[in-house]
Parts: C-alpha cells; structure tokens; sequence
C-alpha cells in the first residue's frame, strides 16, 4: 500500500469514527432536551405523547381545583388556556394570576400532565421563558400596566 493510500484510508478511517460520535452525543442530548412552549404555541406543535416538555404562563385565576393530592389548573398566555393535571406538593410560592414554569408531558386528551411545577420565588421574578411568551401576546404590558395602578392607588391612600 503506499503512502497516499494509507494517508487516505486513516482520514476515512478519523471521519467515521468523528461521524460516529457526533451521532452518539446527538441522540444523547435529544434525550435530555426539554422544549419550552405557551398554551397558544403547543396548540398549533404536532407533540408527541412520549416528547417531554416545558409549559409555561400564568395560573388562570379560579381555576385550581384539589381533589386529594392531584391539583388541576389553567395555565394561559393571554389567548389560549390549557388544563395541567399534577399530583404532588406545590411549591408554596405557588398561586392563582402568578407564573408558573409546568415540566411533563402532553396527552392525548389535551390535557398537560406534569411531573414538576416551578414557581416564581418573589413578586418582580417571572421566569424568562413565561416572559417571552406573554410578551409576544402583549399579555406582559397588560399585566405591568395593572401593577402600577395598583400600586399609584396605594400611595394615593397614604
């Protein structure tokens, strides 16, 4: 064999083995990833049952229901709402018209299944990706908006 042929048979050789690992570690990191998603936007995904993901927005007001241990409630953007089913302790941050941070999966049914709830930790924290999403709904400006006037009529009655 000469020299050509053995330089280009261990380049070959170099580029499936570098092809083989990058298709290892990409199918590794598949497996850990966690897509964010809004009520609106997971309404129009084509979302597999088995596909772990983030769901993100505010605790629709009067929705939270206990039945025991499992708590439902809506989640929404301002223009869809989604029921989110979870069995288990909430964080004690967690309340109505607060963000929330929602980790499962999608049903069949439509309904959101989660395994893990994140709540905010103070009042001026929103989770980045519960941001974005209610600003790109104008759901965020609304919401600021409110906060203000409630806090001008505070300091009026003073």
């Amino acid at each position: 064999m000469t020299r050509k042929k053995q330089r280009a048979l261990f380049l070959g050789l170099g580029l499936a083995i570098l092809g083989a690992a990058v298709a290892l570690v990409t199918s590794a990191l598949e497996d850990s990833l966690t897509f964010f998603y809004g009520p609106s936007e997971l309404q129009t995904q084509n979302v597999s049952p088995q596909q772990r993901l983030r769901l993100g927005g505010l605790v629709e007001p009067g929705s939270l229901h206990r039945n025991g241990e499992v708590v439902s409630f809506l989640v929404t953007d301002g223009k869809a709402e989604l029921a989110v089913h979870y069995a288990g302790v909430l964080p004690d941050l967690f309340r109505e018209g607060q963000g929330v941070v929602a980790e499962g999966h999608l049903q069949k049914q439509g309904v959101f299944r989660a395994d893990t709830i994140l709540a905010k930790h103070d009042e001026k924290y929103m989770p980045p990706d519960v941001a974005d999403v209610l600003k790109d709904h104008d759901e965020w400006r609304a919401k600021q908006a409110s906060q203000a006037s409630l806090s001008q009529a505070k300091g009026q009655m003073q």
